[in-house]
């Protein structure tokens, strides 16, 4: 279970869970997001504590999850931190009801945009709060939803229709227009990025047969990944900026080269030709100004 940073992409929190536990255990979610609020510096964190007063709270945060934070009582616990919401609905009756409801209103639905600001062919957007009882989340909560035509491989859909695929999510967002509150939840796919990233720097296999000792593997990947992670964020720029732990292995890591110090100065030797030298020169002048 993680929690990232959507601005650097870095893991400021993480749990690794024995394997008979349930998907949506609250306590272990909130665990987690207190865990990720306790790494922030504190000008960000401040009034985000279990019970915090609310007007302690000097920046705004938000989380956003899939399904399996798609409860009241985790959204009751966000609430007691200050933190705002968006999480992934769960299909049931309610839901199903207000979706069959909508379906043929003119007027209701909105054309759909992708993260580039293009409208999404065939796909729309409305706001469904009028048409459930949202008496059980807190107060302000909001449902979003977006149909789009069904294609193959399609996901669950909140509704079973020949046409299209349902989709929708909760949020205590105030921004009025459900297309800008569709289109920053959907950027919550960046997980999977994050996730990808730790896989590649070993999180893909745990070597050990007790859990501490892969819990601790956990950390130590984690820990790892920030490193490069704002590496790449303060020294790299481009296309390296961004790229994946194999490509940074090949660019970086395994270059050929040596650091040789005289008279007072470092010199960098790379081999004669080597592809990404402009770029690790690069950044190697930025790392020697941060210093």
């Amino acid at each position: 279970m993680f929690c990232f940073s959507d601005a650097t992409g870095e893991a400021l929190g993480a749990l690794l869970r024995p394997g008979n536990a349930t998907h949506n255990d609250i306590a272990d979610q909130l665990g987690v997001l207190d865990q990720a609020i306790s790494g922030l510096p504190e000008a960000i964190a401040a009034g985000h504590r279990p019970g915090d007063d609310p007007g302690l709270v000097r920046r705004a945060l938000q989380v956003r999850a899939d399904s399996a934070g798609g409860t009241p009582g985790l959204a009751r616990g966000f609430r007691a931190r200050n933190v705002g919401f968006a999480v992934v609905a769960r299909t049931n009756a309610q839901i199903q009801g207000a979706i069959c409801a909508a379906i043929d209103q003119p007027g209701r639905w909105f054309a759909a945009r992708d993260q580039s600001g293009e409208e999404r062919e065939g796909a729309e957007v409305t706001e469904l709060t009028d048409l459930v009882d949202l008496s059980a989340w807190p107060v302000g909560t909001r449902l979003i939803v977006r149909r789009e035509p069904l294609h193959p491989g399609a996901q669950t859909s909140l509704l079973p229709d020949l046409e299209h695929r349902y989709w929708g999510h909760y949020t205590d967002a105030t921004d009025p227009d459900p297309v800008d509150l569709d289109v920053h939840m959907r950027a919550h796919a960046h997980v999977e990025d994050h996730i990808r990233r730790l896989k590649s720097a070993g999180l893909e296999r745990f070597p050990f047969t007790d859990l501490d000792a892969n819990r601790a593997w956990l950390g130590l990947v984690c820990f790892a990944d920030a490193l490069v992670r704002w590496f790449q964020l303060l020294c790299l720029s481009g296309v390296l900026a961004k790229a994946e732990p194999k490509t940074l292995r090949w660019a970086f890591w395994h270059t050929p080269a040596r650091i040789v110090r005289r008279s007072r100065r470092q010199i960098v030797r790379i081999l004669d030709g080597w592809p990404s030298t402009e770029a690790i020169l690069d950044a190697y002048r930025r790392v020697t100004l941060i210093i």
